[in-house]
Protein backbone atom coordinates (compact mmCIF):
# COMPACT_ATOMS: atom_id res chain seq x y z
CA UNK A 1 0.00 0.00 0.00
CA UNK A 2 1.34 3.40 -0.96
CA UNK A 3 0.56 5.70 1.95
CA UNK A 4 1.64 8.81 0.02
CA UNK A 5 -0.84 8.02 -2.76
CA UNK A 6 -3.58 7.41 -0.18
CA UNK A 7 -2.75 10.70 1.55
CA UNK A 8 -2.91 12.53 -1.75
CA UNK A 9 -6.29 10.94 -2.51
CA UNK A 10 -7.43 12.25 0.89
CA UNK A 11 -6.23 15.74 -0.04
CA UNK A 12 -8.15 15.50 -3.31
CA UNK A 13 -11.27 14.58 -1.31
CA UNK A 14 -10.87 17.61 0.93
CA UNK A 15 -10.54 19.73 -2.23
CA UNK A 16 -13.84 18.30 -3.53
CA UNK A 17 -12.08 16.59 -6.46
CA UNK A 18 -13.25 13.04 -5.67
CA UNK A 19 -16.38 11.03 -6.44
CA UNK A 20 -17.07 8.07 -4.14
CA UNK A 21 -18.99 4.95 -5.04
CA UNK A 22 -20.05 3.15 -8.19
CA UNK A 23 -22.75 5.50 -9.45
CA UNK A 24 -20.83 8.70 -8.75
CA UNK A 25 -17.68 7.34 -10.41
CA UNK A 26 -19.59 6.09 -13.42
CA UNK A 27 -21.17 9.51 -13.86
CA UNK A 28 -17.82 11.28 -13.52
CA UNK A 29 -16.23 9.05 -16.15
CA UNK A 30 -19.13 9.42 -18.58
CA UNK A 31 -19.23 13.20 -18.09
CA UNK A 32 -15.49 13.49 -18.74
CA UNK A 33 -14.75 14.78 -15.24
CA UNK A 34 -12.73 11.80 -14.00
CA UNK A 35 -8.98 11.69 -14.63
CA UNK A 36 -8.37 8.49 -12.66
CA UNK A 37 -10.54 5.70 -11.24
CA UNK A 38 -9.22 3.75 -8.27
CA UNK A 39 -10.57 0.47 -6.87
CA UNK A 40 -9.55 -1.36 -3.72
CA UNK A 41 -7.91 -4.76 -3.94
CA UNK A 42 -10.87 -6.43 -2.21
CA UNK A 43 -13.51 -4.95 -4.51
CA UNK A 44 -15.55 -7.53 -6.39
CA UNK A 45 -14.17 -8.81 -9.68
CA UNK A 46 -17.37 -7.65 -11.35
CA UNK A 47 -16.81 -4.09 -10.15
CA UNK A 48 -13.16 -4.14 -11.21
CA UNK A 49 -14.05 -5.42 -14.69
CA UNK A 50 -16.91 -2.95 -15.10
CA UNK A 51 -14.85 0.06 -14.06
CA UNK A 52 -11.84 -1.04 -16.09
CA UNK A 53 -13.99 -1.44 -19.21
CA UNK A 54 -15.69 1.90 -18.65
CA UNK A 55 -12.33 3.63 -18.23
CA UNK A 56 -11.02 2.06 -21.45
CA UNK A 57 -14.12 3.17 -23.34
CA UNK A 58 -13.78 6.75 -22.08
CA UNK A 59 -9.94 6.92 -22.13
CA UNK A 60 -9.66 7.41 -18.38
CA UNK A 61 -6.77 6.08 -16.27
CA UNK A 62 -7.61 3.12 -14.03
CA UNK A 63 -5.71 1.50 -11.18
CA UNK A 64 -6.18 -0.93 -8.34
CA UNK A 65 -4.78 0.23 -5.00
CA UNK A 66 -3.08 -2.34 -2.81
CA UNK A 67 -5.41 -1.64 0.10
CA UNK A 68 -8.77 -2.78 1.39
CA UNK A 69 -12.11 -0.97 1.12
CA UNK A 70 -11.79 -0.02 4.79
CA UNK A 71 -8.27 1.41 4.37
CA UNK A 72 -9.28 3.30 1.24
CA UNK A 73 -12.36 4.70 2.93
CA UNK A 74 -10.44 5.69 6.05
CA UNK A 75 -7.91 7.65 4.00
CA UNK A 76 -10.80 9.63 2.52
CA UNK A 77 -12.71 10.23 5.72
CA UNK A 78 -15.43 7.74 4.70
CA UNK A 79 -16.31 4.43 6.32
CA UNK A 80 -15.87 2.04 3.41
CA UNK A 81 -15.44 2.61 -0.30
CA UNK A 82 -14.46 0.18 -3.03
CA UNK A 83 -14.21 2.67 -5.89
CA UNK A 84 -13.51 6.36 -6.32
CA UNK A 85 -12.61 8.75 -9.08
CA UNK A 86 -10.12 11.58 -8.95
CA UNK A 87 -11.66 14.49 -10.82
CA UNK A 88 -8.56 16.63 -11.19
CA UNK A 89 -5.74 16.00 -13.68
CA UNK A 90 -3.01 17.29 -11.35
CA UNK A 91 -3.98 15.06 -8.43
CA UNK A 92 -4.43 12.10 -10.78
CA UNK A 93 -1.03 12.57 -12.42
CA UNK A 94 0.78 12.72 -9.07
CA UNK A 95 -1.08 9.70 -7.67
CA UNK A 96 -0.11 7.68 -10.76
CA UNK A 97 3.53 8.77 -10.31
CA UNK A 98 3.48 7.68 -6.66
CA UNK A 99 2.00 4.29 -7.57
CA UNK A 100 4.67 3.71 -10.18
CA UNK A 101 7.42 4.60 -7.68
CA UNK A 102 6.14 1.89 -5.33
Amino acid sequence: MNSKALSLAGMARRANKVSLGHDACEGSVKNGCASLVIVSNDASERLKEEMSGLCKAYHTDFCEFDCSKSELGASLGAKITAVLSINDAGFAKRIIELIREE
